[in-house]
């Protein structure tokens, strides 16, 4: 399959093209700069110079494509939906892969699936009218399909890292909030990246939540990360309001309580996560 992707030089970028790659597939990825160009060369596709505000760009290169993934980053909503619009027109009846992010599920009571009701933190509430006019063009003959990632993890892990290992190196001990008790719904990278290219296939309107299925605590998981960066599993325990402080909007998010499985991504597409200790792949570093 010819697939565009955007968002190709990030963190799940690189491994999302080298899984595309690894199956068969041929990949043009949105390269804003020559460092993500170089990047996204280098992981085995061919680059697309422009930005995501380029939408004659982003739908001249979809409609080459029989497939899209969305992975950038957009600073907006407004933003997010004419990239989402202008690549949906492009490959027309081709599968578009639009990402979300399982946050926006709020806390969860237990263990919960996409049929989860939506109570989003402020700095993901933006994403439910993108992904409503997203899965609205499956009644006109589109292939929407949207994945929802949990808390990242593995690789260069750059949300836990920057806002909690990192801090906790320069002080000593690595922060949770309040008393760490939230359960965080992890995935790992590596099985992230199959899951996006199995939604290749999926049926139209389709949504996957992109968890490993293990949901530890915070405390659970900035404790194995003390253990692994040499600070004898000291960690300490911040207020939100500190957190907000320290963290800005992203603070309520990491304080959500959330426990998912990924039932209906294995039930639908057979995608089988691989990664089933997160706290071990913690402890290592």
């Amino acid at each position: 399959m010819r697939v565009f992707l955007t968002g190709g030089s990030g963190y799940i970028g690189r491994a999302t093209i080298a899984e595309l790659i690894n199956q068969g597939h041929t990949v043009e990825a949105l390269a804003r700069s020559e460092r993500a160009e170089q990047a996204v060369v280098a992981a085995g596709a061919t680059a697309v110079r422009g930005a995501l505000t380029d939408l004659d760009i982003l739908e001249d290169a979809a409609a080459r494509s029989e497939g899209v993934i969305h992975l950038a980053q957009a600073i907006s909503g407004d933003e997010d939906l004419a990239a989402a619009t202008a690549m949906l027109d492009g490959v027309g009846g081709g599968t578009y892969v639009h990402t979300g992010g399982s946050w926006v599920y709020g806390d969860t009571d237990g263990v919960q699936d996409e049929t989860a009701p939506w109570n989003p933190p402020g700095a993901v509430a933006w994403r439910k009218p993108v992904e409503d006019a997203v899965l609205a063009r499956a009644a006109g003959g589109g292939r929407p399909v949207i994945v929802q990632p949990g808390l990242l993890y593995g690789g260069d892990n750059r949300l836990i890292d920057d806002f909690f290992v990192q801090p906790g190196r320069k002080n000593g001990a690595i922060p949770y909030i309040g008393d760490g008790g939230n359960h965080w719904a992890l995935v790992h990278i590596d099985d992230l990246a199959p899951l996006y290219v199995a939604a290749l296939s999926a049926p139209a309107g389709s949504v996957y939540l992109g968890v490993g299925g293990v949901n530890p605590t915070a405390r659970q998981v900035v404790e194995a990360c003390a253990h692994a960066v040499g600070l004898d599993g000291k960690t300490t325990s911040i207020t939100l309001e500190q957190a907000r402080a320290e963290m800005g909007p992203i603070a309520d998010a990491f304080a959500l309580d959330q426990q998912f499985t990924p039932a209906t991504a294995k039930r639908e597409l057979g995608w089988e996560p691989k990664h089933t200790d997160p706290l071990s792949v913690f402890a290592q570093g």
